[in-house]
């Protein structure tokens, strides 16, 4: 009973959850947008060195579907969006379900700069007003969101500069620590042009190769999207899928194959930009809930 109890009273989340659902993609039917299904499980992932798949009869549960819908951008489909499951390993906290849902849209002609814009007109959508109220947190989505380089970040709330971050090992213990709490707090807040060893799939800037045209949306103090201009090149593609490989291998980590299908269609991938947003965390910000426990069906402690 007292299980039944700890899912029951979820009903108004979950109701809630299902009204945000219908708008997103009322959202992007009205922009022209195909929804799309790609399988879960595949043969080869993409081999990032922080992000851990599990594998699933031989192949594994996909952690995105990124290199499947970047396949169908390179065979001609313009605009297309897919709300689906991943997988990551070890992944669980208040914020993190190692299962979680995934909203991934992806748009020739474009870059990042022209998603971050698609990005705040779906952040009104779904949030159905122009304020959320998260953790005390009065959040006003009717103002033009901030958009502020790492680099910029980095010099307001950190005594060192992201490459020199990278170099001793502390760039993600600062980001964590000292900047993501005071992104979104009061609008939200696009985090762009990363150093480019942290994009691995991401184009990097004509004018300055040093760095990713990459962004990442906050909400609160809470990493909600991340997305990037897709890189097209092959070549520079597989050598940093074998980069991150190495350093997969020297952590210890599980290889994964080649994939080899995606990087064959990359030559056909027109000039474009994608993202993934976690939906989970989307409807915990839009739910002021404390726990992605709290706007989920089932956690999987209770299966």
């Amino acid at each position: 009973m007292a299980g039944n109890w700890a899912l029951s009273r979820r009903r108004s989340a979950l109701e809630r959850r299902g009204a945000i659902f219908d708008s997103i993609r009322a959202f992007f039917r009205g922009k022209g947008y195909l929804e799309v299904e790609t399988p879960f499980r595949i043969p080869a992932p993409a081999p990032e060195a922080n992000i851990d798949a599990i594998p699933a009869s031989g192949w594994f549960l996909h952690t995105s579907p990124e290199l499947c819908m970047k396949r169908l951008l390179a065979a001609g489909y313009q605009r297309i969006f897919q709300i689906c499951r991943c997988w990551r390993d070890g992944e669980r906290g208040v914020r993190h379900l190692s299962e979680f849902t995934m909203l991934e849209w992806y748009r020739a002609g474009t870059d990042y700069l022209g998603l971050m814009e698609e990005t705040e007109e779906l952040l009104r959508a779904a949030a159905g007003s122009d304020c959320i109220l998260y953790r005390d947190c009065r959040i006003d989505l009717s103002l033009p969101a901030e958009r502020l380089t790492v680099a910029e970040a980095f010099a307001r709330w950190t005594a060192t500069t992201p490459e020199a971050a990278l170099a001793a090992g502390s760039f993600d213990d600062l980001m964590v620590e000292q900047i993501e709490p005071n992104l979104g707090i009061h609008r939200p807040s696009f985090l762009y042009d990363y150093p480019a060893p942290c994009g691995a799939l991401a184009r990097l800037k004509p004018e300055n190769p040093a760095v990713a045209e990459r962004f990442e949306l906050y909400l609160g103090g809470l990493e909600i999207a991340n997305a990037f201009s897709e890189l097209s090149d092959p070549v520079e593609q597989r050598a940093r899928f074998l980069q991150e490989a190495a350093e997969r291998a020297q952590n210890g980590k599980l290889p994964y194959p080649t994939a080899d299908k995606f990087l064959d269609a990359l030559k056909d991938l027109p000039d474009s930009a994608g993202i993934a947003l976690g939906l989970d965390r989307l409807v915990m910000v839009l739910l002021d809930a404390e726990s992605i426990d709290e706007v989920v069906a089932f956690t999987t402690e209770e299966l």
